[in-house]
């Protein structure tokens, strides 16, 4: 087993730049990268041999669902942040939801940075809440070191007391007020409550149940007239926005309006939209519901279009898992399954595998996209991001000529329920760093256990010893 270091020659690999990919080795000091070389033998390094391999930046995951405090047994810190290092994601955003209490105070904010602290694998940082009850409560947990704060315009979905709530129009309008004083970024998980509450009721009094019948309760305006209201209110407000898990095209096409209009606002969508499809729900069931659902092929093929235009900032993985009682559907009332796609693990295998190989989209923009973009809007550089001196050595090391198909026991995570299990992978991690330790390693697996860090908006790598900035 390779130990844990912070200072290597990372030698003879494929490096993914911002424009380019290049033969070149990388010198790195003390978790940073110091430097790039074609002379590796003048340094007295460790080496880290990727020969034949290709080294890409560390995904920033802007949306985790890990549950603690509370619902351990849903996804705790530890299990989740393995699953996301031994899938190359070096830096994640945990949600303020499905943990008990949620993230709506500062003194809850602490609470969950100390386990993550005591647990966490790679670098970490969180999402405040904006629920009704705590607009109070906006401007502390700004300053704690939130990146931004997370809402839902429909319901979370989770009943028990003390859970996350949906924000009405009122309570959007004045938290979308207080962030914007604050200068941090709204997310916001955009479905309209009223016609998504109607149809499903509807549904529900016809016993019409099935899968077919909840994609149907949640459609795609469901969505954009969310997002619509959104806009608006961001105009009024001049609020910061970021939309959650983008599932139609329209709604990017619309998005896109008004940032060419000057709204400060982007998007995300996840693997699940780009890879799935609403037939592959029905065929795979309970583990493959989600919300927003899937949407058709012929919309999963414009999203593509989209990304590689440009028109789509990021992509996140919205890991949202649970336990299998809950995935099961009882009498075949999909309603009453949770909805949420548990596949953090796998979020850049299956972009680089359908984006890359299959579709052949360029490995700097990928990189763009799950590592570049995310840093940029949540205040991460110069930090984090990209490989370029000065910046954390967060690594991923990629496998292309290594194809395998997914198996249960390839996860981490602690409940193994991906709806990519069977799937054929045209590549495959080999090594994951976080700041220059190895953090997972094929064969090893995880090395080195917890050492993550809160990272926080406007963080610099603070390292002394003059290494020089980008």
């Amino acid at each position: 087993m390779m130990p844990e270091n912070a200072d290597w020659i990372i030698r003879g690999g494929r490096v993914v730049l911002d424009e380019e990919t290049c033969d070149l080795d990388i010198v790195v000091r003390g978790g940073v990268i110091a430097e790039f070389t074609r002379s590796p033998e003048r340094y007295s390094l460790p080496v880290f041999d990727v020969q034949g391999m290709t080294v890409m930046p560390g995904m920033i995951d802007v949306h985790v669902h890990f549950n603690e405090p509370g619902r351990e047994d849903w996804e705790g810190f530890e299990t989740g942040s393995a699953a996301l290092a031994a899938g190359g994601c070096t830096t994640y955003v945990d949600m303020p939801l499905n943990s008990l209490p949620p993230t709506v105070r500062v003194s809850l904010l602490e609470q969950k940075a100390a386990l993550a602290g005591q647990k966490s694998v790679v670098d970490y940082a969180f999402w405040g809440g904006l629920v009704p009850q705590n607009l109070e409560d906006i401007e502390g947990l700004s300053e704690a070191g939130v990146v931004g704060f997370k809402a839902f315009m429909s319901s979370p979905g989770t009943q028990e007391e003390g859970d996350f709530q949906r924000v009405d129009d009122d309570a959007l309008l004045r938290g979308m007020r207080l962030i914007a004083r604050t200068g941090k970024i709204l997310m916001l998980h955009a479905e309209d409550e009223q016609m998504v509450s109607a149809l499903t009721a509807d549904k529900r009094r016809r016993g019409r149940v099935g899968i077919r019948d909840y994609l149907q309760s949640r459609p795609p305006e469901a969505e954009r007239i969310a997002v619509r209201k959104a806009l608006h209110y961001a105009r009024l407000t001049s609020c910061r926005l970021h939309f959650a898990h983008v599932s139609w095209a329209e709604t990017v096409a619309e998005i896109d309006r008004a940032k060419q209009e000057g709204l400060d606002v982007t998007l995300e969508t996840c693997p699940h939209y780009l890879i799935l499809t609403e037939d592959d729900a029905e065929r795979i069931g309970p583990v493959a519901k989600c919300a927003p659902p899937l949407r058709s092929r012929e919309n999963r093929e414009r999203l593509w279009a989209l990304l590689a235009e440009g028109r789509i900032d990021m992509i996140s993985s919205d890991h949202s898992p649970c336990p299998p009682s809950m995935k099961i559907a009882p009498g075949g009332d999909m309603f009453d399954v949770w909805g949420g796609i548990a596949a953090g693990q796998s979020s850049y295998e299956l972009i680089l595998d359908e984006g890359h190989i299959r579709r052949g989209l360029p490995l700097p923009d990928i990189a763009r996209w799950v590592a570049y973009n995310p840093a940029k809007r949540l205040g991460f550089l110069p930090r984090k991001g990209r490989i370029a001196p000065g910046y954390d050595a967060d690594l991923v090391v990629v496998n292309f000529a290594h194809s395998y198909t997914l198996r249960a026991e390839d996860l981490y995570d602690r409940h193994r329920q991906s709806p990519y299990i069977g799937r054929r992978l045209s590549c495959r991690i080999e090594a994951t760093l976080n700041r220059g330790r190895v953090v997972y390693r094929r064969p090893d697996g995880i090395v080195g256990g917890a050492g993550g860090q809160w990272i926080k908006p406007g963080c610099t790598a603070g390292r002394e010893g003059g290494v020089q900035r980008s």
